[in-house]
C-alpha cells in the first residue's frame, strides 16, 4: 500500500540522499521530506528506531524501506513507469543506464567520504591528510570515464536525462562541495553546469533548504562545506 502523501524520505542536506531527493523532484510526484541532523546516528538518536543503520537515505514507500541512494532512484523510476528518467531493458542503452547508475555510488561517491572522513569529519589528532590526497586522486582518475562518454552526448544513457545522471550528478555535487570541481576535466564540467541548471535539481535544493528551515534543522551542507 503506497501513502496517498507520497513516499517519506529521510534526508540530510547535500548528501547522499539528495540523489532520491532530486530523483522525486524531476518525476514531479508528491511526496514527504524529514530533514535530520548530520551525522543523525549522533545527532538524533532517536532516528536508529526508524533506521538501525543510522544511515540516510531511509525512504519508507507503503511497506517498502530502502537504504540505498541508487536503488531508491530505480525504485521510484519503476514505480512511477512510464517515465523517461529510466531505460527499458528493451531500449539500447539499457546497460549503460545501469553501469552509471550504480557506477554514481560504488565508484565515485565512495572515495570522496573517505576524503570527508580523513580530511574533515575526524578530530584533528585522527585526521590522515596523506589518504584524503590520496583518495581526491583517485576519484578524479575514476572521472576519465565519464569524461569519455561524455564527448559525444550531453547524457550518459539512451541520448537522455535519466536518473543515472541524477546518481553520477550527486558525486559531482559532492566533489563541488569538497573542493574539487575546479579539477574536472573539460566534459565532466560542462557536463556538471547542464546537471545544476536543470529545473528538478533546482526544485530539490529549494525543497531541502525549505523542509530544514521548517523543520529547525541547520540547513548546512552535511560535508560541513
Amino acid at each position: 500500500m503506497t501513502d496517498a502523501a507520497g513516499p517519506l524520505l529521510y534526508h540530510c542536506t547535500s548528501a547522499r540522499s539528495f540523489r532520491p531527493l532530486w530523483a522525486l523532484e524531476e518525476l514531479q510526484v508528491p511526496y514527504r521530506l524529514h530533514m535530520l541532523p548530520f551525522p543523525p546516528r549522533f545527532a538524533a538518536r532517536e532516528y536508529l528506531e526508524v533506521n538501525p543503520l543510522g544511515t540516510i537515505p531511509f525512504l519508507v514507500d507503503g511497506d517498502v524501506r530502502m537504504t540505498e541512494s541508487a536503488a531508491i532512484c530505480q525504485w521510484l523510476c519503476a514505480r512511477h513507469a512510464p517515465t523517461p528518467l529510466q531505460l527499458e531493458p528493451h531500449e539500447p542503452g539499457y546497460g549503460a543506464f545501469l553501469q552509471w547508475l550504480h557506477f554514481g555510488e560504488a565508484t565515485l561517491t565512495f572515495p570522496q567520504t573517505l576524503v570527508l572522513r580523513y580530511g574533515r569529519f575526524e578530530p584533528p589528532e585522527r585526521q590522515l591528510p596523506q589518504v584524503a590526497q590520496d583518495y581526491a586522486r583517485w576519484f578524479l582518475a575514476r572521472l576519465r570515464g565519464v569524461e569519455a562518454a561524455l564527448q559525444h552526448t550531453p547524457w550518459l544513457a539512451g541520448g537522455r536525462f535519466t536518473v543515472a545522471d541524477v546518481s553520477v550528478g550527486y558525486a559531482l555535487m559532492l566533489a563541488e562541495l569538497v573542493g574539487l570541481a575546479p579539477q574536472f576535466p573539460p566534459a565532466v564540467a560542462a557536463y556538471w553546469q547542464r546537471l545544476q541548471a536543470r529545473p528538478g535539481y533546482q526544485r530539490a535544493l529549494a525543497a531541502q533548504d525549505a523542509a530544514a528551515r521548517a523543520q529547525g534543522i541547520d540547513p548546512t551542507p552535511a560535508t560541513g562545506a
